[in-house]
């Protein structure tokens, strides 16, 4: 039976204003799984639950088979990490970055380590303080990928970097997919990133997940229908999953296959799945 890469069931934080509640999804061995939510939905707050930076207040955690919180040491030699602020020091070099992680890990690979720095372009006589924040971005990846990671937790990793670097850091990913036994989260609100290497996505809201499902599959049953407002009701309820209404008309985000009549329907990208849960009425 293939293994999982991440459970997480049931997962509760409760803060003064926040709350993430009863969060559940299964990343399987292998894949990608996108994970989308407007900021502040919860996404850096699961991440940081998984990798046990915060204390959840219930709920399990189960990481490539193990329980997060009792094997939590193993664990974290088989992660690579990327958050969106850079964990490292700001007066940091990068043959300090090498010099830490190379004690932190067994697995740890020096000169794959500086392989990817000159892959990136990065200057190794700067200060991490004098980076910009793609650089600082790309260097944390570079750390994440050379120390034999199975499991890549991602938060914003292409955020602050320009198209073409972004579509060379995409392909990084690519290629550490090529082994079977890797798998990836990938928290992103660049969406088209996720369009091109995502096999699942898992939607975020307020501290709720919406949904978790295979992304060609979340393509292939979903489409927009824009109508005349007064046409909805006509609809069978369980085709609508989502509508946006406005001064010259109305849109909703439907199943196809509880569509009965002809309509003209668009196809519909991760983005405008997002939106309509963001910013319309869903169910």
């Amino acid at each position: 039976m293939m293994e999982n890469a991440l459970e997480i069931k049931n997962l509760c934080k409760r803060y003064e204003r926040f709350a993430l509640d009863q969060v559940s999804f299964t990343l399987p061995q292998g894949c990608v799984m996108g994970f989308i939510g407007e900021n502040g939905a919860g996404k850096s707050t699961t991440i940081k639950a998984v990798l046990n930076l915060i204390r959840h207040d219930s709920g399990t955690v189960t990481v490539l088979g193990m329980d997060s919180v009792k094997h939590d040491q193993e664990i974290k030699q088989l992660l690579g990490v990327v958050l969106e602020d850079s964990t490292f020091p700001a007066f940091y070099r990068a043959k300090d970055v090498n010099a830490v992680l190379q004690g932190a890990y067994p697995a740890w690979h020096p000169e794959q380590f500086y392989d990817y720095l000159k892959r990136f372009k990065i200057d190794e006589r700067k200060k991490i303080s004098e980076y910009s924040k793609g650089m600082r971005m790309k260097l944390s990846i570079a750390a994440a990928l050379s120390h034999e990671a199975r499991l890549l937790l991602l938060d914003e990793p292409t955020s602050g970097l320009d198209p073409v670097v972004r579509d060379e850091v995409l392909d990084l990913f690519w290629e550490f997919l090529q082994d079977e036994n890797h798998s990836v989260l990938i928290s992103s609100h660049i969406t088209s990133d996720l369009d091109k290497i995502a096999d699942y996505i898992t939607f975020i809201h307020e501290g709720r997940i919406l949904l978790s499902e295979r992304r060609d599959e979340l393509l292939d049953t979903l489409s927009i229908l824009k109508c005349p407002a007064g046409a909805l009701a006509g609809l069978d309820p369980d085709a609508i999953v989502a509508t946006r209404t406005g001064a010259y008309g109305a849109e909703a985000l439907v199943r196809r296959k509880h569509l009965h009549g002809n309509y003209t329907l668009e196809p519909v990208n991760i983005e405008q799945i997002m939106l309509f849960f963001t910013r319309g009425d869903h169910k």
